[in-house]
């Protein structure tokens, strides 16, 4: 065996913990499932954001990251007022009526909305929502003024009640879904996504009706979407936590409705479905003064909803997206308010995407269910503090961190292959309990293609606190070329991470264009290494030091 070392440098704290060790065994002859890029899926609350300046910048740099068309999901796209984007908060106009109470449609910010990905290559994952005010039954009040830091139930007004008049929200979606059609064209819409509201279930949130009154606007939705374009695919209903029962129950009324209920606008039974999507959300709360990560209450959700939608005979092979897959659940809330979302600008956000990603196409193989799509519910904040800790891709233009797990999941294509590790925590285990033991979870997805095989290799814990980098022994087999070109990229405190940079400058609010040019380097994804290699019976070897919640991505090419 020809036997090399890739040697991670890395400097850190050495805490109170013992030498992690692990060997990490990929055979790349074994495949075990499509390596679909269920990771490019993006969202976020905010619209307006979509056609300023650093939203531009980065839907270009995520398109740009992914070999196939990112689908991009985004609330208030039929909200009421001037366009003016605020924190939990943002607007079209879409739909006003006259004095007389005759609709007024404008399209004009939803245009600038889809043009904008359109232009990129992406796909909108278009929720119809929320309630505009002239629709609402009970409109006042209307915008909200919500800031970190204060009761998230500010945020809940007049958007989020059903409507004073189903017809005419039948007649908006009819006109709106025409409106794409001839914008764009039949073709590209038809490779859309649709979706009604969000989070409906609760009845005190996002959704201030019934189950019942939401399965009646689906029936609504669903006929006038229908009638625009027979060929759009429509789903819902984007519940929020399933491992609860409210969720569950919520989830399993509304599959039910649509098989055999009497539907509020056909007369008829059933109503269309074409996807399934529930939310699943983390919980870090702060333990002995650091952040301690809930992983396994991400992965309840995604299991008990993978669950339900198999338990359906009709439903159990429809796609299904997770259309919000987080480590919590407000990414507004900056860590100066909420102390617990410090995990986000550092290398901690990184090694849980990936992690939290690795499982997420287990438990999609366990069940046996067709996993679409897992949206990231992070995006930027346009002219806010730098690293103010929101739940972004990017702060002002810069790259963080964890955007490059995403460029790292964009190198890898082809099929999944099996892979072991002695010291990567086994799915249920991790889903029931976390990562919350004295070892760290030292484990790697690996992929492979017709020249190429690709390695992620993570060392995550929950505990966002620092200690001995790892040795790994990573061991790959059933490798077919002889002569191959080694590449390596990481993720830690010293690469691919402008945030330990922009600490080092004194954390400047207003960094000099000089800086800006040298943070915008540091958060590309870097590349540590490059080797030729003669591979002998089809095997290789690498030694590597890994440090907690660093990420190693290692390509072969031949």
């Amino acid at each position: 065996m020809k036997r090399f070392a890739i040697v991670i440098c890395c400097c850190l704290t050495t805490g109170a913990f013992s030498q992690e060790k692990a060997t990490i065994q990929i055979n790349f002859a074994k495949e075990t499932g499509d390596m679909k890029p269920i990771w490019a899926w993006f969202g976020y609350d905010e619209p307006n954001y979509t056609y300023m300046k650093d939203g531009k910048k980065l839907l270009s740099e995520i398109a740009a990251l992914s070999p196939v068309p990112v689908h991009v999901r985004a609330h208030n796209l039929l909200t009421s007022g001037d366009g003016t984007p605020a924190l939990k908060w943002g607007s079209t106009n879409a739909y006003t009526e006259d004095a007389s109470g005759n609709p007024i449609y404008n399209w004009t910010i939803t245009d600038s909305i889809f043009d904008t990905y359109v232009k990129r290559g992406m796909k909108p994952l278009a929720q119809i929502g929320f309630m505009p005010e002239a629709l609402s039954s009970h409109p006042q009040p209307y915008k909200h003024d919500w800031q970190p830091g204060q009761p998230y139930s500010k945020i809940f007004t007049g958007w989020a009640y059903p409507p004073n008049d189903y017809k005419k929200w039948a007649a908006l979606v009819y006109k709106w879904v025409d409106h794409c059609v001839k914008r764009y064209g039949k073709k590209e819409v038809e490779s859309w996504y649709w979706e009604l509201w969000n989070e409906p279930n609760g009845g005190n949130g996002y959704w201030k009706g019934t189950v019942q009154d939401y399965c009646k606007l689906y029936d609504y939705t669903s006929d006038a979407l229908k009638r625009a374009l027979p060929t759009a695919r429509l789903g819902g209903p984007h519940v929020t936590g399933p491992s609860g029962s409210g969720a569950a129950q919520f989830l399993k009324t509304f599959l039910n409705h649509c098989i055999s209920d009497t539907n509020a606008a056909t007369g008829k039974i059933g109503a269309p479905l074409d996807f399934i999507a529930f939310h699943a959300k983390g919980a870090p709360h702060i333990v002995n003064g650091h952040v301690r990560m809930g992983i396994s209450n991400q992965l309840r959700d995604i299991s008990s909803g993978f669950g339900i939608v198999a338990s359906f005979k009709k439903w159990q092979h429809l796609p299904i997206v997770i259309g919000e897959s987080d480590p919590e659940g407000c990414a507004a809330c900056g860590m100066a308010t909420n102390p617990e979302n410090a995990y986000r600008n550092g290398t901690m956000y990184s090694s849980y995407t990936a992690a939290a990603f690795a499982r997420k196409y287990l438990l999609a193989d366990y069940y046996k269910v067709d996993l679409l799509g897992a949206v990231s519910w992070s995006f930027e904040f346009e002219n806010q503090p730098w690293f103010y800790g929101f739940r972004d891709l990017a702060t002002n233009g810069v790259d963080k961190p964890v955007l490059n797990v995403f460029r790292m999941f964009g190198m890898m294509k082809g099929k999944r292959v099996a892979v072991t590790s002695d010291q990567m925590y086994p799915l249920f285990s991790i889903r029931d309990s976390g990562v919350r033991k004295q070892t760290t979870d030292i484990g790697a997805v690996a992929a492979k293609s017709d020249h190429s095989a690709t390695a992620m290799i993570w060392n995550y814990h929950d505990d966002d606190t620092t200690g001995q980098p790892a040795t790994v022994v990573l061991q790959c087999s059933g490798i077919t070329g002889k002569q191959v070109t080694l590449k390596q990229y990481r993720i830690d405190a010293d690469h691919s991470n402008s945030y330990e940079v922009w600490k080092k400058m004194g954390s400047p609010q207003q960094p000099t264009s000089a800086q800006i040019t040298q943070l915008e380097k540091a958060g590309q994804l870097e590349q540590t290494g490059s080797s030729k290699e003669t591979v002998k019976n089809g095997l290789l070897q690498m030694n590597m030091q890994l440090p907690r919640q660093g990420i190693v991505f290692v390509k072969i090419e031949y």
